[in-house]
């Protein structure tokens, strides 16, 4: 049976291989087809397209919105959006814009602990890339701030430090109007990892049920069998289809590989086929 990835970063977030570098590598791991979710962003998406064209693979346009629900940070992505329509990237844009001010922010604030931090030095080592808390992390350990990524996150750039500066953020509804919009299918990325309970859970899926939720993740790296069990309910129970996907983001999660997540993760095709028909109707 073939292998599919539906969850997996690129450079242009957080992960640290090159969309065309992921291309290959699925290639390698044997996947029929891996979906480019970038946090925030499509920045990656033509160069996977192209490079795939005349291979053997399908590249499924995706992204992944961060969003929040009740203090809780939730994830929605979305599997064969049309990336390049004007609303959809002008909505984009006013997020890059927030994102901007906020990042400036916390190089300020980051300033003030004596750190030797600017904005455009930080984007400058980011390659281009979307930042995230996880290239702060990069910066601080690359100049001696901190001897590890997670003292970087324990002293600097967690959410309880003083340096940090919350990202505005839209809500899981919201992102899934947008993947809607632009005629993508909206799913809801691991719920387990939000720790919120059965019943909050359940009460988040039914309003974004409500909402035009098409999809959940249903088998993920870290799931234990009880919950993926769990997950494999929860999308019957609301007649959403189940997803897959690794998380894979190359160095920056250590041990968590594309197409198997820790070892075990096996997403199979028929999954994605009847996600590509939710697209196509």
């Amino acid at each position: 049976m073939k292998q599919v990835d539906l969850h997996v970063h690129s450079n242009k977030s957080d992960g640290t291989y090159t969309p065309s570098k992921l291309v290959d590598y699925a290639l390698e791991k044997g996947l029929s087809a891996f979906a480019l979710t970038d946090h925030d962003t499509t920045d990656g998406l033509a160069e996977a397209l192209s490079y795939a064209a005349d291979k053997p693979i399908e590249v499924i346009p995706g992204i992944e919105f961060s969003t929040e629900y009740e203090g809780k940070d939730v994830h929605v992505l979305g599997l064969y959006i049309q990336y390049k329509e004007a609303a959809f990237q002008a909505k984009l844009q006013s997020f890059v814009d927030a994102r901007i001010e906020r990042n400036k922010k916390m190089c300020r604030n980051l300033q003030e602990a004596d750190i030797d931090i600017t904005y455009e030095k930080l984007c400058e080592e980011s390659l281009g890339a979307v930042i995230t808390r996880s290239h702060y992390a990069a910066y601080l350990l690359n100049h001696g701030y901190v001897k590890s990524r997670t003292d970087a996150f324990s002293q600097y750039v967690g959410d309880h430090c003083k340096y940090f500066v919350p990202r505005e953020k839209v809500t899981p509804s919201q992102a899934v109007d947008i993947i809607l919009k632009a005629k993508g299918v909206p799913i809801l990325a691991h719920p387990p990892l939000y720790h919120m309970g059965k019943d909050r859970l359940d009460t988040l899926v039914s309003r974004l049920k409500a909402d035009g939720l098409i999809g959940i993740e249903a088998i993920y790296s870290t799931y234990s069998n009880q919950e993926e069990r769990d997950m494999f309910r929860l999308a019957k129970k609301y007649d959403l289809l189940p997803s897959g996907g690794s998380d894979f983001h190359g160095g920056n999660k250590p041990g968590l590989d594309l197409a198997v997540g820790y070892g075990k993760l096996f997403v199979p095709e028929s999954i994605l086929e009847d996600i590509k028909k939710a697209a196509i109707t």
